[in-house]
This record gives C-alpha cells, sequence and structure tokens, in this order.
C-alpha cells in the first residue's frame, strides 16, 4: 500500500494535499501534480511511501528540473511507483528494460549458472561507479539513491536523510514545520 502526499510551502507555511497516483506513470506526470499544487512556482514537495519499505522524496522547484531522493532504490524497484523514479535516477530507457527482462532475480542471465563468488567479491552497484559495465550498471543499488540534499536548506540535511526509517516521512515533515497538516491527509 502507498502514501503519497504533496507538500506546498506558501507564504503562511505549507498546504498539504492527499495525492492520488492511479494517473501517475512518469516522473513527468508526477512533476506535473506538483507544478498544479504549487503556489506562485514556490518549492512542491512530494512523498511517496511503501509500508515502511521504502520512501522517496521528489522537489519540485517552479520550473527548475525535479530532485528525486528514494531511501532504498533496490526495494522501490520492485515495486511501480518505486520502479518508475529508480528508472529515472539511473538513467534507464525502454532498451534497458529489456536487457533487465532475461535476467533472473539473483541478477544472472537465464541459464546462466551461479558464480561461486563470496561477499566480499559482490560488487556493490552505485550509478557514479564507472567501473561498472555492461547490465550490471542497470540494478538499482541495496540502499539510498538521488539527491539526499534535497531538503537541506528546509532542514533536513543529507546526513539526516540518509539516516531515517521507519516513520520517516513524520520526521521530515516535523523538520520542515508541517506535521499537523500532513497528518491531516493521511
Amino acid at each position: 500500500m502507498y502514501f503519497a502526499a504533496l507538500l506546498a510551502r506558501t507564504e503562511d507555511g505549507w498546504e498539504a494535499s492527499d495525492t492520488e497516483l492511479d494517473n501517475v506513470e512518469t516522473l513527468t506526470d508526477l512533476v506535473d501534480l506538483a507544478r498544479e499544487a504549487a503556489i506562485d512556482d514556490d518549492t512542491v514537495v512530494a512523498f511517496i511511501e511503501q509500508e515502511d519499505a521504502w520512501f522517496g522524496v521528489i522537489r519540485v522547484d517552479g520550473e527548475e528540473d525535479p530532485r528525486v531522493f528514494l531511501s532504498h532504490a533496490a526495494a522501490a524497484a520492485k515495486s511501480s511507483y518505486g520502479a518508475m523514479l529508480t528508472d529515472e535516477l539511473l538513467g534507464r530507457d525502454e532498451d534497458d528494460m529489456t536487457d533487465l527482462d532475461s535476467l533472473d532475480l539473483d541478477g544472472t542471465e537465464d541459464g546462466e549458472p551461479e558464480s561461486d563468488a563470496n561477499d566480499d567479491d559482490i560488487h556493490h552497484n552505485h550509478p557514479n561507479d564507472s567501473t561498472v559495465s555492461g547490465a550490471d550498471t542497470l540494478l538499482p543499488p541495496a540502499g539510498p539513491l538521488g539527491d539526499a540534499g534535497l531538503l537541506a536548506d528546509l532542514g533536513v540535511g543529507e546526513r539526516d536523510l540518509l539516516a531515517l526509517d521507519g516513520d520517516a516521512l513524520a520526521t521530515i515533515a516535523d523538520a520542515l514545520g508541517c506535521t499537523e497538516v500532513l497528518e491531516a491527509v493521511r
């Protein structure tokens, strides 16, 4: 089950609205919803959470490119909205998705034997790691992905955002000073 909300900054604080994701198929669709909720092109923060498995924060400031953070990319990639955000952050396109379809869940190609590599030999993927090649670059990391500093000027620093788990959205809302308006739409 997903929870999604938009927080639009106003002169008087934050306004929250429950967000229905039924018509959201791309990050562009989500950004369009955020821009519609904006007051005078001010900041809008979109939250998506899936039952404490992962959360995503999307920040839209006027017409600037959106900034996106996922708490756990590998977990998010297993769900439709999380996969949408993960694909965007990793720069995946339709052709990349075809390549992934031929992989088993363990990351090996169909029919390929699994290696006997121990945990020390496993290369953890990161989109900025230039040593990763081939299909490995398409696999999301088992951890955070995106712009962890997207809320720093609003009171949630990079280190704080990376340390969040559990009910992260309540902690973020508390730091932004909008706990009551977020809880009103929960």
